[in-house]
């Protein structure tokens, strides 16, 4: 029997429809769900159950606003090995993964639940002639988040949990190849209190998504994706007068340093390049070594871990790495790997006929190694977004450093070496939004703020941490005078105050 998987809107489960979509567990190949895809008309439904609650909503205080998501974190730690298995079935990641995906979509909304705190603004007392200055921060209304398959948990909780604690109603698209999360995170948010209308969960595809990026009532949008669907989303948005901040690809480098520590290097490198399937926007798809000697250390060592690894249905015991979303994906991963031999890389270790006792249907790709890969190449030059690692060689850092900087992405980079100098230069000079230091996926705590540079990243701000609040809220200055003045007439002049 195949399970429907609704909307939420205002509250209750919606299960109009234009079209329904299968969704697959990606292990075994096989689907008995189906996802309802809405049109513009379930859109405006949301929008205007967010329309009537955003005003009472706005006018709470932001301290039971941040009690709601307080009780929210409790029943999402509660409930969290139950999502994890949602996120597993749906996505294909091994289980610990997908509860590490919920933990730092948790972490989230802690941090969101200081809301009482974030949100004061500024005051200054009799700035000149018994005037008083001071600030607010006040919501922007109705904001949308459209977000991606490969994090249906924590990409969602990015933007959610601050949004709503800033006091704004939220209407949120997740991925359709992955949906059953949004909907388990909404059921959630209604047990803790949320009023109806505040959070609401609209299935679609682009039809939905233009709605979105349209509707003349939806003040704010936030994306996480592919680089040309965030560029689109960007433009679209701010063409229609909307706040936006739209997360792009990525292709993240590493630089392995001589004085690296080497078993350090190699097991980062091996959970940042493999870990998900490849399947993140902070993966480590690149390593550059600088020093042969160094080179083939690490080719040995990497080949050594690689042949560990346990690939495997994410649901069973100490797998390594599951499969990946799409049975489509699978074959465009496969392709690229078929790419790299043909151009000439060395191909070290092929992950492409893996197969899986049990799961001979699910969409696998074995971790896979490249070596003497070249900067002109197809497999160094795109995202492929799978477990595939392509090492490269540099004769100094300076030479790593100039390579990343002449990509097209910035998202992340991390350096292993134990020589400060070489650290500080690093940090310092490569053009990344988020930089780590023996640290292969920097990704920031949820009390920082997430986000790249150049084509991974459209918009002023970055995601979560202070820049989330700054987004999701509308800064008014406010000057007051109290008392008489002695000055009573008109003054035609530019006004200052001394």
């Amino acid at each position: 029997m195949t399970t429907l998987i609704p909307h939420f809107i205002n509250g209750q489960i919606n299960e109009e429809h234009q079209a329904l979509f299968d969704v697959y567990n990606p292990a075994t190949g096989q689907s008995d769900k189906q996802v309802v895809l809405g049109s513009s008309e379930t859109l405006d439904k949301a929008v205007s159950a967010a329309k009537l609650a955003f005003p009472a909503w706005a006018n709470t205080s932001p301290l039971k606003r941040s009690r709601i998501m307080n009780k929210f974190v409790i029943l999402l730690e509660e409930n969290k090995d139950e999502l994890a298995k949602i996120i597993t079935n749906e996505h294909g990641k091994v289980h610990a993964d997908a509860l590490g995906e919920v933990q730092r979509g948790l972490e989230v909304a802690e941090y969101a639940c200081s809301a009482p705190e974030l949100l004061k603004g500024d005051f200054s007392s009799n700035v000149g002639g018994q005037v008083d200055c001071h600030t607010l921060r006040l919501p922007v209304g109705i904001c949308a988040g459209i977000t991606p398959f490969n994090f249906p948990c924590m990409v969602p909780m990015w933007m959610f949990p601050i949004a709503i604690v800033a006091g704004n109603a939220f209407i949120l698209k997740p991925a359709e190849k992955d949906p059953s999360a949004a909907i388990f995170m909404a059921k959630l948010l209604k047990k803790s209190g949320l009023p109806a209308g505040i959070f609401n969960v609209v299935h679609g595809d682009k039809l939905v998504v233009d709605a979105i990026l349209e509707h003349h009532d939806i003040g704010a949008v936030s994306f996480v994706g592919s680089t040309p669907i965030a560029k689109y989303i960007y433009e679209a948005a701010a063409k229609n007068g909307k706040r936006v901040q739209a997360l792009g690809g990525a292709n993240n480098h590493c630089v392995v340093m001589p004085d690296a520590d080497l078993d350090l290097a190699v097991h980062g490198i091996i959970g940042g390049a493999f870990g998900s399937a490849g399947e993140r926007c902070m993966a480590l798809p690149v390593a550059v070594v600088v020093g042969k000697d160094t080179h083939k250390k690490l080719i040995e060592k990497l080949s050594i871990e690689i042949d560990k690894l346990n690939v495997n249905s994410g649901d069973q015991p100490n797998v390594d790495m599951g499969p990946l979303v799409t049975k489509e994906h699978q074959q465009k991963v496969l392709n690229y790997i078929d790419i790299g031999v043909k151009e000439g890389a060395t191909l070290v270790r092929d992950g492409r006929n893996t197969k899986v006792p049990g799961y001979e249907n699910g969409y696998f790709v074995g971790a896979t190694l490249f070596d003497n890969v070249k900067s002109d190449m197809v497999i160094y030059k795109e995202e492929i977004f799978g477990p595939v690692l392509c090492v490269l060689a540099a004769d100094n850092l300076g030479d790593a450093i100039e390579l990343i900087n002449s990509g097209p992405f910035g998202n992340g980079s991390c350096i292993y070496t134990t020589n400060g100098a070489h650290s500080r230069t690093y940090t310092t000079q490569v053009h990344a939004g988020m930089i780590g230091v023996n640290i292969p996926i920097p990704v920031p705590m949820a009390f920082h703020s997430f986000g790249g540079w150049k084509a991974s990243l459209f918009g002023d701000t970055h995601v979560h941490g202070p820049e989330g609040f700054k987004f999701y809220t509308r800064l008014k200055t406010i000057s007051t005078r109290w008392g008489q003045s002695d000055n009573t007439a008109s003054a035609f002049v530019m006004p200052t105050l001394s």
